[in-house]
């Protein structure tokens, strides 16, 4: 079977998993900056592009790009637009979050467009919340995954590699 090591090899540098914890865990912050970005529906790509062109481990990366769960995304992406209005001293349309949280339930293309036109007039605070608060989280996230690798790794020698 001389094949399985030749295959776990190419795998490995193709995944890029052997990098350091500081690494591992700014592909993930940089997965988690993209899941909550403006760049809706660019997630997944982005985040492989910029891992392949920055040789970081691509497991990392989209781990950090699917942290933003569906059931997430109408609520972050509603407060992060009002934050970026506030910012940018832009008037919020009163009944937005009840017109907001009517759309987001119905979770149909048609509640995607209704969605869309309404936000349409804040697609600057949408922009500017949205990579506050996606700078933020991805801040949070390297501090956590990465207090998180150190711990696992410290475990991991002081009892053994294959050891639980």
């Amino acid at each position: 079977m001389p094949r399985v090591p030749r295959v776990r090899r190419f795998l490995e540098h193709l995944l890029h998993t052997r990098d350091t914890p500081r690494r591992t865990a700014a592909a993930y912050a940089l997965g988690v900056f993209l899941g909550f970005s403006p760049f809706l529906g660019l997630h997944t790509v982005l985040g492989l592009v910029l891992a392949f062109a920055l040789n970081l481990n691509r497991v990392a990366v989209v781990l950090g790009v699917y942290s933003n769960l569906p059931w997430v995304l109408p609520a972050y992406y509603t407060v992060a637009t009002v934050a970026g209005a506030a910012c940018l001293g832009a008037d919020v349309p009163p009944g937005l979050m009840e017109e907001l949280g009517r759309t987001a339930s119905s979770l149909s293309w048609s509640g995607v467009g209704n969605t869309v036109r309404t936000l349409a007039p804040l697609l600057w605070s949408f922009t500017l919340g949205s990579m506050m608060g996606a700078a933020l989280l991805a801040a949070l996230a390297y501090r956590v995954s990465l207090a998180m690798i150190l711990a696992h790794r410290r475990h991991q020698r002081l009892h053994g590699a294959g050891g639980h």
